[in-house]
């Protein structure tokens, strides 16, 4: 049997957070989810943090960590001339700062393990362009070249990839995907016919952190039904 490894999830009390710490404490791994709303969950920590507001406080995380995913992020759909300079400031420090604030507190824990991961999640809207994402595919595509740059600045010791997303069924989607028609016409607009679920992104997310994905760093996974890549005639 492997040895259990300490993973901490920002932003893991719904969706796909959620959904990738139950896969990893099924698996015997210890699994701390720090977010907003404080969970109730077998098997998995639960710590009350504020990505947007809040340092976090490392103290009472594990002195090794062997995996980092962070989860936050922002649906900002609106024309290009009614967003704000603020609304764009929110969504860099939700999406960018805040990882990068994280990325900082743990980064001694993450390099006391033997070797370790970190996640990051973009959007398919950087790949693909897509009218009304200015503000949140600004902010990702900045994950992007983050992930990108702390993956040369890390290895060997840290491994650092990001998945791209399309829409997928979760709790940050529901005003675009309430109802059976809304989900089958989004579902329709991607060649495998069907958004995704939180299950799709989570499993890859769980063989990023581990070691079967010990030769991959510094890339984008676009897991989104093909819509990045295919045109279905």
């Amino acid at each position: 049997m492997s040895e259990s490894k300490n993973y901490l999830i920002i932003g893991g009390s719904s969706g796909i957070g959620l959904t990738l710490a139950r896969i990893e404490a099924l698996k015997g791994n210890l699994i701390t989810v720090a977010a907003r709303k404080t969970i109730v969950e077998p098997l998995i920590t639960s710590i009350t943090f504020d990505a947007t507001k809040d340092d976090l406080n490392v103290s009472s995380l594990p002195q090794s960590i062997d995996g980092l995913v962070y989860c936050p992020g922002s649906v900002n759909l609106k024309p290009f001339h009614r967003l704000t300079d603020q609304e764009f400031l929110d969504d860099f420090n939700l999406n960018v700062l805040g990882a990068i604030k994280v990325i900082r507190a743990t980064l001694p824990l993450l390099k006391n393990a033997q070797s370790a991961s970190i996640i990051l999640f973009s959007t398919v809207a950087v790949a693909q362009g897509m009218p009304f994402h200015a503000s949140v595919a600004t902010s990702k595509r900045a994950i992007e070249g983050l992930a990108k740059s702390l993956a040369a600045e890390f290895a060997p010791k840290i491994r650092v990839n990001v998945i791209a997303p399309s829409l997928t069924d979760t709790p940050l989607a529901i005003k675009l995907l309430s109802s059976e028609e809304k989900k089958k016409a989004s579902g329709e607009r991607h060649p495998l016919k069907r958004v995704g679920e939180s299950k799709d992104i989570a499993e890859i997310a769980s063989f990023l952190l581990s070691e079967k994905s010990s030769w991959i760093t510094g890339q984008v996974f676009h897991v989104d039904g093909g819509l990045s890549t295919l045109r279905i005639m």
